[in-house]
């Protein structure tokens, strides 16, 4: 069995070593902060079992949850990384490897909150579900039914939309709103992205628009946050960055998808910018033809 009291350095990229050459300060704030934060996490580790990681239990586990090393390896950070963490030691954390550690730990909402704001950084994933959508703009979703319509940013975030739209892809509805980004859905999501006809050169066109529009994001958490979630978990989307392609941020005109119930549908994409910078946009589907339009009015 792994030891956990002596555990060998593993180098990670988000984190930086504890200097032991500086001089030692008497125990304040900071340090009530760290022993706060470092309790916290290994409450919350011994909560979480293996079988709710995906792990297997093994025999002899003493353990209460899961291991310090388990923790690790299912946020991809080192070792020995989350162990200072857990120790209270006086180190910096990035918002990515907080987001990991909080995935990996099977936070809720108010958990995660309290874990940025004991390490002191700023969730670069916040409860965007009411923030920068008008009530009037929401009203115009609503009279926009049964044509699907929602509001995103530039990152691809869904911060708005109308039934049509959440019924036609999935049942976005069930979907916890960490996942309401059009780049998570299509490469993570094997139910979403079936939909899309033309599937190969729908997910090549989003990679290219996502790296161009990162270009002035690139120091951001929250896009960096996306972009690591988006490496580890599809490798498709890793292929695909690999290549450095960019494309501008225009939609295509027409949109053409496979709904389970409905069917074939063809439709009219078009964005609408709400202010004068490329950023958030009011994303429309109207049916290219009859056919589809008699098919989204059953969809209601």
């Amino acid at each position: 069995m792994l030891q956990e009291t002596r555990i060998l350095p593993a180098p990670g990229p988000a984190l930086g070593p504890p200097d032991d050459r500086a001089p030692r300060t008497a125990p304040g704030a900071d340090d009530a902060r760290r022993g706060e934060l470092a309790a916290f996490l290994r409450s919350r580790r011994e909560r979480v079992t293996p079988e709710q990681a995906g792990l297997p239990r093994g025999p002899r586990r003493r353990t209460p949850g899961l291991r310090r090393e388990e923790v690790a390896h299912l946020a991809a950070v080192g070792v020995t990384w989350y162990t200072w963490l857990e120790q209270a030691r006086d180190i910096k954390v990035s918002a990515q490897v907080l987001d990991s550690i909080a995935r990996a730990l099977m936070l809720d909402r108010s958990e995660r909150s309290h874990l940025f704001a004991l390490a002191e950084t700023a969730d670069p994933m916040p409860d965007t579900s009411c923030l920068g959508v008008s009530a009037e703009l929401r009203m115009m979703l609503e009279r926009l039914e049964p044509f699907p319509a929602c509001v995103q940013n530039a990152r691809y975030d869904i911060r708005a939309y109308n039934r049509a739209y959440g019924r036609l892809m999935c049942d976005l509805d069930s979907l916890p709103v960490e996942e309401h980004n059009c780049m998570w859905l299509a490469f993570t999501n094997a139910r979403i992205s079936g939909t899309f006809v033309d599937r190969a050169e729908v997910i090549q066109t989003m990679a290219a628009k996502f790296r161009a529009s990162m270009a002035e994001h690139i120091a951001d958490p929250a896009w960096n946050c996306l972009l690591k979630r988006l490496l580890d978990a599809s490798p498709e989307f890793r292929a695909l960055w690999a290549r450095h392609e960019v494309a501008p941020p225009t939609a295509r005109p027409i949109r053409v998808f496979q709904h389970p119930r409905a069917g074939l549908l063809r439709l009219n994409h078009t964005s609408l910018w709400l202010g004068p910078q490329l950023g958030a946009r009011l994303v429309t589907f109207t049916p290219a033809d009859e056919e589809t339009r008699v098919r989204l009015e059953e969809l209601r």
